[in-house]
């Protein structure tokens, strides 16, 4: 697998975030993730998107971080929001989502973060047990689903 840097408006970013809103759709029963997420908000310094190939260079694996700072809603100054985390299901179990959550750390820390952050739900456990097993406990809750009761906010000192 290589993991490559893409806009987080590359086509293959695109499908698999196709792919990642549809999945969440029949998790929660609803139209997928609404949080406002903009090709900018990746780029670096800012941000970073990466998208992990298979060895056929199928897109297989996605994830980002993008800059918060303190704000109405909930985030911190310093703050590295992980977005868009995703592993088909064909490529489930080989430590992709592993694999790039590191590197997502190490960028984020070396742009000057210092906390890294990420909202996932209840409907998603195997995403809660990579978390946990990759040290982030649960925080106050912050962003666009804060108030939601399905929702589980988690972060990490970077």
């Amino acid at each position: 697998m290589i993991i490559r840097p893409v806009r987080f408006d590359h086509p293959d970013a695109v499908k698999l975030n196709d792919e990642v809103q549809a999945e969440y759709a029949v998790r929660y029963g609803d139209g997928g993730d609404a949080t406002h997420v903009d090709p900018a908000h990746f780029m670096p310094p800012v941000g970073l998107y990466l998208i992990a190939y298979d060895g056929q260079d199928r897109p297989v694996a996605t994830g980002g971080w993008r800059s918060q700072d303190t704000s109405d809603e909930g985030y911190l100054d310093g703050d590295a929001e992980i977005k868009r985390m995703y592993v088909t299901p064909a490529a489930r179990g080989l430590g992709l989502a592993r694999r790039i959550l590191t590197e997502l750390e190490t960028d984020a820390r070396a742009a000057g973060r210092t906390r890294m952050v990420l909202e996932t739900g209840t409907k998603q456990p195997e995403a809660v047990a990579l978390y946990a097993s990759s040290g982030y406990e649960p925080c106050a809750k912050f962003g666009y689903y804060r108030f939601h009761e399905l929702s589980l906010c988690f972060a990490k000192p970077l």
